[in-house]
């Protein structure tokens, strides 16, 4: 069913360059955007394109809930990392956070953001699709760069897809290294830079990175994406390919990306 986009749009924004490329598009196409930052790395740059920024604490619920409600803000975009150590410390959370926590039978990604979605639709706010205004930066099938993968790395790339969406149907993450047909490591609450410093660590030389979208993803929150530090944590730790999921991952910066997986040797590859 086709959705009628307000004009006036909410973004709640974590961090990266992601959550500024939405607010850019829609500012370009004519949409108003009003943010609550979650982050601090990319607030001046999303002042550059919402109409206004506000800064919260992700456990500042009654006060995120105020400033939609006194904005107007009928549909949102959620787009950023905002890291889960936040629920290991609940620094700054209110008590209707606390209590939102205390409820939940757990805490995984999924569970959390469906109940954040139902909180939005309580007070008549629609959640939108993340793409929506960055379908632009959706990547097709096929090897992306210069560098093409070898029959050995192509059995750990097709190997490390298996192990991703079986990983995914348990909702623990979306990124796993391979070496040589071994498990290097699985993303958990640390996220794919830290899964890759791990796994690529073991495997010394060579490891081979997959990242797929969950076999049940909801579009509507934490959509696959790589960038610019995915690359750089890969060649500090020497990893040679990277694999993500065809036209269900995001690439920011594509041609940043991909010159610089060119120059440090590094396969690029959706599949």
């Amino acid at each position: 069913m086709a959705i009628t986009l307000e004009n006036k749009q909410g973004l709640i924004a974590g961090d990266g360059i992601l959550p500024v490329r939405m607010a850019q598009y829609a500012k370009d196409n004519g949409f108003e955007v009003v943010c609550i930052s979650l982050a601090n790395d990319n607030v001046r740059e999303l002042k550059k394109y919402c109409s206004k920024v506000y800064s919260c604490h992700p456990g500042e619920v009654n006060r995120i809930e105020s400033i939609l409600k006194d904005e107007g803000i009928k549909q949102l975009t959620f787009l950023g990392k905002v890291h889960k150590k936040v629920l290991l410390q609940l620094h700054k959370f209110d008590q209707r956070a606390i209590d939102l926590i205390k409820e939940a039978s757990r805490l995984n990604d999924d569970q959390v953001m469906l109940m954040i979605v139902e909180q939005l639709a309580n007070i008549g706010i629609e959640v939108l699709d993340q793409t929506i205004f960055i379908k632009n930066l959706m990547i097709p099938a096929g090897v992306l760069g210069k560098q093409k993968p070898t029959e050995a790395q192509m059995e750990d790339v097709n190997y490390g897809f298996w192990l991703a969406k079986e990983m995914g149907k348990l909702d623990v993450g979306q990124s796993v290294v391979i070496k040589d047909k071994m498990i290097m490591a699985v993303e958990a609450i640390e996220g794919t830079d830290v899964c890759i410093k791990r796994g690529a660590k073991l495997a010394k030389e060579g490891a081979v990175v997959v990242k797929v979208a969950k076999p049940k993803q909801d579009k509507r929150f934490d959509i696959p994406a790589i960038g610019m530090r995915t690359l750089r944590t890969m060649r500090h730790k020497h990893a040679s390919l990277i694999a993500v999921e065809a036209n269900e991952t995001i690439i920011v910066d594509q041609e940043k990306v991909i010159k610089y997986a060119d120059e440090h040797n590094i396969v690029i590859m959706a599949v």
